[in-house]
């Protein structure tokens, strides 16, 4: 090659090399950022969608307590109505003349020993037509009689030895057990003024 090609070929190539076109930027730099884009969207799209399910929770808990004051204030009619039943107590024909708290013992002849019959209250019953008046006692809680007995004016009320707040007696037919039986019984109160209020009533019963 002469002098002259060759500083022809050394001016064609650097002129052939500058005019080559710029590299073009590949595909995976495009879709590099591509992806961080479509990245960010995934994200403020999961983001929404949690935001969305925490609302719908929010208003799903908000009906589910709503149904609860519904179903809590649901009325339901019974099946079958019951009658109103009036229990009698065989009291309607009498009158409370007195009543008082009192604790009530009997005597057992056999075993020579006392036993608490109960503690309720004591009245003094008077019968509208006859006048008659009765002490009637029931157990508390149970309404159980413990005591039902006529007062009559061969009843004598004696004093408690070591008590000034209890009488014992005698009655020779009391019903408490359905069946009229001879009965020695003391009964005792929460204080001695009861006591001596009873044995008051008591005495102008038998008059």
């Amino acid at each position: 090659m002469s002098a002259d090609e060759s500083k022809t070929a050394s001016t064609t190539a650097p002129a052939a090399a500058a005019a080559a076109p710029a590299a073009v930027p590949t595909s995976n730099i495009f879709s590099m950022f591509g992806a961080k884009k479509e990245k960010k969207e995934d994200e403020e799209e999961t983001k929404k969608e949690v935001k969305e399910e925490k609302k719908e929770e929010s208003k799903e808990a908000k009906e589910d307590e709503g149904a609860e004051e519904e179903e809590a204030e649901v009325h339901f009619e019974p099946l079958v109505q019951l009658e109103k039943v009036e229990v009698k107590t065989n009291e309607e024909d009498e009158e409370v003349l007195y009543k008082v708290r009192a604790k009530l013992f009997k005597y057992f002849a056999e075993s020579k020993e006392w036993k608490e019959r109960g503690t309720g209250d004591v009245k003094f019953l008077k019968h509208k037509e006859t006048g008659k008046v009765r002490i009637l006692m029931r157990r508390d809680k149970t309404l159980k009689v413990c005591a039902n007995h006529l007062i009559s004016s061969d009843i004598e009320l004696k004093p408690n030895v070591g008590s000034d707040r209890s009488w014992v007696y005698t009655v020779t037919a009391d019903v408490s057990e359905g069946e009229p039986e001879a009965a020695t019984l003391a009964i005792r109160f929460g204080s001695k003024e009861n006591a001596d209020k009873f044995k008051e009533q008591f005495e102008s019963a038998t008059k």
